[in-house]
C-alpha cells in the first residue's frame, strides 16, 4: 500500500516544484515544437499541456502516478487536442510502434525505475524521422557538484519519490539509439545538486 506522504504529500511537491518559472520557460521553448500524433513520458499533472501549440492533433500520456494525473485531466480540458491517459509507467506503453510523430520527455528519466527501458520504448513509437524533445536534470560535468550529487542521492531517491542526481539525458538518448539534433546543458537557479538541466532534440 502506497504511502500518505507517497500518495498526498509527494504529488502535491512535484507539482510546484516543476512548475518554477525557469523550467515552465523551458516547457514553452520545447513543448511547443511538438506535432502531430504526440506522446507524452511522464505527463504528471499536465505541466506541459498549455505549452502545446495547434500543430498537435492529439497527446497520449503516460503515468503511473493517479494523484498527479488527475490533475493533468483537469488541465487537458483546457486545451484544443486531444488527450488520452495511460496509467502504467514508461517502460513498457501498451501502443503500436512507429505511431507518434513526436514524443515528449521532461523530467522524468530522473525518476523512472528503469530509464533505459523508456528510452527503447520512446524509440519504438517514434516514427522513423520523428522528432524526441527532452528536458532533464542530472549529473553535473562539474566534478565537485558529481561528488554531492553521489552522496546526496540515496536520500534524494526516497525524498523525491525515486529521483535520481546522477543519470545524463544525452547519454541514455544517444544509448537508446536516437540521434542528437540539439542539445543543450547549464544551471538553472536552484541548489546545485539539483539544478543541472540537460534538454535538446533527438530523432531517430
Amino acid at each position: 500500500m502506497a504511502s500518505f506522504y507517497a500518495t498526498r504529500i509527494l504529488p502535491r511537491i512535484i507539482d510546484s516544484a516543476c512548475g518554477q518559472p525557469a523550467m515552465t520557460k523551458l516547457r514553452s521553448r520545447y513543448v511547443s515544437q511538438a506535432q502531430g500524433k504526440v506522446l507524452e513520458i511522464g505527463i504528471g499533472s499536465g505541466l506541459n499541456l498549455p505549452h502545446y501549440s495547434s500543430a498537435v492533433e492529439s497527446i497520449t500520456g503516460v503515468d503511473p502516478a493517479e494523484a498527479l494525473t488527475v490533475k493533468a485531466a483537469s488541465r487537458a480540458g483546457k486545451i484544443l487536442a486531444r488527450v488520452d491517459v495511460i496509467g502504467v509507467s514508461g517502460e513498457e506503453i501498451p501502443v503500436t510502434s512507429a505511431s507518434f510523430d513526436t514524443v515528449v520527455c521532461t523530467w522524468t528519466l530522473c525518476s523512472i525505475p528503469h530509464a533505459e527501458a523508456a528510452v527503447s520504448e520512446m524509440y519504438r513509437t517514434l516514427k522513423p524521422g520523428g522528432k524526441l524533445i527532452f528536458i532533464e536534470h542530472g549529473r553535473s560535468d562539474d566534478i565537485k557538484i558529481q561528488k554531492w550529487q553521489r552522496r546526496l542521492e540515496p536520500i534524494w531517491k526516497v525524498i523525491g519519490g525515486g529521483c535520481h542526481l546522477t543519470r545524463r539525458a544525452d547519454d541514455l538518448v544517444q544509448g537508446g539509439g536516437f540521434d542528437l539534433l540539439a542539445f543543450e546543458s547549464g544551471y538553472q537557479p536552484g541548489p546545485k545538486f539539483a539544478s543541472f538541466m540537460m534538454h535538446g532534440l533527438a530523432t531517430r
